[in-house]
């Protein structure tokens, strides 16, 4: 007979190897985050007010890490949007746990990057996530630090050969339909992670040459988007 300590060692060992075991055990700060030093070689700040309802922005393509059914990103109007009328959704409501629907802006490839965006969380009952990519090279590797409604935290992950697994993380209120800032920069190896007023910090080595920003939801997260800023600092 397996004793009861040997299953949940098992359970735990397989639930951080997917990503989805709790370890909010980053230093929390409050106040901004720390500037980044020199300026950056090029900006690009991306509302929505000016592309078509109903439609994918140009520039931005949709794509899917793990199973379940196509992502749906399109414009939509919110009159509480920050920069106008018109925001970017994921509107797709499939269930399956292991899916996540990502944007990804094709017009900025960098390593050392700073990207930002304000989100809203309308519903979602398996979660309601919403988060921002940065150095990604396809659907299955990249990082990303996303903000969840329904667990109340912000975590920064990275995503390997399609698999999830946690960096670190912090344990704060994230307010469901109610806009709010999240940003990850990344310089080396090193990350910081900031979400309204907090920020935390961390390592990691996985990916360390330029990859694209995105956006980015979970299971079925109906997510709203808004003003997505990047910064490169690539040869600064």
């Amino acid at each position: 007979m397996f004793s009861t300590r040997w299953i949940m060692t098992g359970v735990a060992a397989l639930a951080a190897a997917w990503g989805i075991a709790g370890c909010d055990n980053a230093k929390t700060h409050t106040g901004p985050p720390p500037a980044r030093s020199g300026n950056p070689g090029s900006e690009k700040v991306i509302g929505f007010s000016q592309f078509d309802i109903g439609k994918t922005p140009p520039g931005f393509a949709a794509a899917l890490t793990g199973g379940g059914g196509a992502a749906s990103w399109v414009v939509q109007e919110d009159p509480t949007a920050p920069s106008g009328k018109r925001i970017l959704a994921q509107t797709s409501g499939d269930t399956t746990d292991y899916r996540f629907p990502i944007c990804v802006y094709d017009g900025v490839s960098a390593r050392d990057v700073e990207a930002s965006v304000q989100f809203k969380s309308v519903s979602g009952k398996v979660d309601e996530a919403g988060g921002v990519i940065v150095r990604y090279r396809d659907k299955d590797n990249y990082y990303v630090v996303r903000a969840n409604a329904l667990e109340d935290n912000v975590r920064l992950y990275k995503v390997a050969n399609g698999r999830r697994s946690e960096i670190t993380g912090i344990t704060t209120k994230v307010s469901p339909n109610l806009w709010h800032k999240l940003a990850l920069s990344a310089k080396g190896t090193h990350f910081v992670v900031s979400f309204d007023d907090k920020w935390f910090e961390a390592d990691d080595g996985t990916f360390q040459d330029a990859g694209k920003v995105g956006l980015w939801t979970k299971a079925d997260s109906v997510t709203y988007f808004d003003n997505l800023k990047i910064e490169s600092y690539d040869g600064r």
